[in-house]
């Protein structure tokens, strides 16, 4: 295990999120988008597993991130609606289901909107009913908490007022994030984690990412002032997660350059 760990509000561990010992209840909110299982290559994780497989993964961490959660902590859950790869699978559909088995309250679901239609060739039956693909070119981020919705504690939020008006709106419009310009396979954009961060947790709040990929949670929840753990379980990823974290974090870059 390494664990690069700056300063109080900044903690990047390279490690398998099962494996790493963390308090239970001590985590505000948990912001993830966990490997989907679509043939993704990641330098580590097998993203091709049988199905089953990977929704008794599911099942294990999701129970693992619910111990570590306060009462009244939550879950903001980056998933696709659905697989289509090797065979069609309804992957919201399973991972809500799953989260309600290991104990996880429903709140709501946000549609992701990326504006990302591919050009894809593989319709079915071109122009017959006979059994044409329909693709939703959407994710979804599904919105959890442990055992209260409503804080327990008074918090100081930061959300402008149009912030708020325009993300209680279940559909967020805004693009995905460059493969290529982040140098890893599957990022997410930095705008997905600071929604996130400031509409469901206050200044201060301990924000987990169990699956920190290139750092995008780590940089958001320490520009707003939160504090952030990030695991990893590749190392060459963990690596970059902290270059990105340095670089993009201007008083941390101040204090330790590129390293």
């Amino acid at each position: 295990m390494k664990i690069w760990n700056k300063l109080e509000e900044m903690k990047i561990i390279n490690d398998d999120f099962l494996n790493v010992e963390l308090p239970k209840e001590s985590i505000d909110l948990i912001v993830t988008s966990p490997p989907y299982n679509v043939g993704i290559t990641y330098n580590q994780h097998n993203d091709t597993v049988p199905y089953e497989e990977y929704l008794d993964w599911t099942k294990e961490w999701l129970k693992k991130a619910l111990t570590l959660l306060k009462k009244d902590g939550r879950l903001c859950l980056n998933v696709p609606l659905d697989k289509n790869k090797g065979g069609i699978k309804p992957v919201y559909a399973d991972m809500v289901n799953m989260a309600l088995d290991v104990g996880f309250k429903y709140q709501s679901t946000i549609i992701w909107n990326e504006q990302n239609i591919s050009r894809r060739t593989a319709w079915g039956s071109w122009l017959s009913a006979s059994a044409p693909y329909v693709i939703a070119p959407v994710e979804t981020i599904v919105v959890f908490y442990k055992e209260t919705w409503k804080k327990l504690s008074k918090g100081k939020s930061d959300i402008a007022r149009e912030e708020f008006i325009e993300w209680t709106n279940g559909l967020w419009t805004f693009p995905g994030e460059s493969k290529k310009r982040i140098g890893h396979p599957a990022p997410f954009p930095l705008e997905l984690p600071k929604r996130c961060i400031k509409l469901f947790s206050y200044e201060g709040d301990v924000i987990l990412d169990p699956f920190l990929g290139s750092g995008t949670t780590a940089i958001i929840a320490y520009r707003l002032g939160r504090k952030a753990i990030g695991i990893e379980i590749d190392e060459e990823y963990f690596e970059l997660s902290i270059k990105r974290v340095v670089n993009e974090c201007s008083t941390l870059r101040s204090y330790y350059g590129n390293k």
